[in-house]
């Protein structure tokens, strides 16, 4: 079986409670699509052709005003489904924002007329998308809660942290934070650069380290 397939199987585990019929119907018109990092999975007002699960990798949804500022939406990994994808889908609308690949990134592949298809016809689907779906939802009014009720400060703290995870280094620039948390790259440094001053982080050309995560910490909760 194919590396794809196995891993596809894995990370998204409602498919190993289909009937073995409902498997082969689904299985035979998944495929498997790689993109690699700055690559364009959308635009916006493009028509969507396939509902799409990340199998690997990541991407980011974002929406860009006339100015050219960009305001990251969400970002979708392994294991996860574009919310903006789905809803395309079930309205019959065109996608309202952007999605750009960050890392290489690997995606199962279900096209429109199977997706409704198997939205009528197989419960154990419909009962995975619709329940994603809202999960989704909720974490995109997460992010409405966070930027209109929390800092500057808060958030970027909040996106090192996150992006770091185990880590303790992230690979971005001052601008692309800033996109991250829908600020502008002159703030972001200016605090940065606080923070480097008081040994908390160290910046370098494209690249954070965390020096301190507990007072990083302390600033994504500070009000």
């Amino acid at each position: 079986m194919d590396n794809s397939f196995d891993r596809w199987v894995t990370k998204f585990p409602f498919v190993k409670k289909l009937s073995d019929e409902d498997f082969a119907r689904i299985a035979s018109v998944t495929s498997f699509a790689k993109l690699y990092p700055g690559q364009i999975a959308y635009q916006e007002e493009w028509e969507c052709p396939n509902y799409i699960m990340c199998v690997d990798g990541r991407t980011r949804v974002f929406k860009t005003n006339p100015s050219g500022r960009e305001v990251l939406i969400y970002k979708v990994e392994g294991g996860g489904t574009c919310m903006l994808t789905t809803q395309c889908l079930l309205s019959g609308s065109n996608f309202p924002a952007e999605s750009v690949a960050e890392e290489p990134t690997e995606l199962a592949v279900l096209p429109k007329a199977h997706f409704h298809n198997f939205m009528s016809t197989i419960p154990e689907f419909r009962d995975f998308v619709l329940t994603d779906y809202t999960r989704l939802l909720g974490s995109v009014f997460s992010l409405i809660d966070s930027v209109a009720f929390s800092t500057v400060e808060q958030r970027l703290a909040r996106r090192i942290l996150v992006d770091a995870g185990e880590s303790r280094t992230i690979e971005k620039t001052h601008r692309e934070l800033a996109a991250d948390i829908g600020s502008v790259r002159e703030i972001v440094s200016r605090h940065l650069g606080d923070w480097e001053r008081s040994g908390w982080v160290r910046s370098s050309r494209g690249k954070l380290e965390i020096l301190d995560r507990r007072a990083l910490a302390s600033r994504e909760s500070a009000h």
